[in-house]
């Protein structure tokens, strides 16, 4: 029953007319537990991405944090926090902050990236991404800023995504 009101309230993904990620999150983010769902949402949308069971704790125009909780499931051998974790963590933190802020005729696909981890990283890890305006669905690369951040406040991995933009398919 939940699942049919949530289909009410979001756009289909496939439509070219809206931009889902915007008005999924405009709508469900002030919602009792409408982060967790959002968060969700997106790891169903991309099934490898939810893996990790990252949440999406801010997004707005240009801007996202998303909040890793360190857990065994995402843990290496040495107890850190897994290098292909923090990767899927900083494409997540990147794609959000580039999707929400995209025009609504846009797509996107991550074409590369580049991440240089800079310490081990233990306990909650958030990604925070600023990624530049992406005003046109005119095809173009965008190089997508995200750095990753333990709770002490230290930066734990640096990534760039190289993001391909272009029109949705009519």
């Amino acid at each position: 029953m939940a699942a049919v009101s949530i289909q009410r309230l979001l756009p289909s993904i496939e439509s070219g007319e809206r931009n889902f990620i915007r008005d999924a999150w405009d709508r469900l983010n002030k919602l009792p537990g409408g982060k967790t769902i959002f968060s969700k949402m997106v790891g169903r949308a991309a099934p490898y991405t939810g893996t990790i069971g990252a949440k999406v704790v801010s997004l707005s125009h240009l801007r996202s944090e998303v909040v890793l909780e360190d857990r065994p499931a995402v843990r290496n051998h040495l107890r850190c926090v897994h290098a292909v974790a923090l990767v899927n963590l900083a494409e997540l933190t990147g794609n959000v902050a580039l999707a929400y802020s995209m025009p609504n005729d846009a797509r996107f696909i991550v074409a590369g990236l580049e991440i240089e981890y800079i310490k081990k990283a233990r306990g909650t890890i958030t990604g925070v991404c600023e990624c530049p305006p992406v005003e046109t669905s005119d095809r173009q690369e965008y190089r997508v800023p995200v750095s990753l951040w333990n709770a002490a406040g230290e930066e734990v991995a640096h990534c760039v995504l190289r993001t391909l933009v272009g029109p949705k398919k009519q």
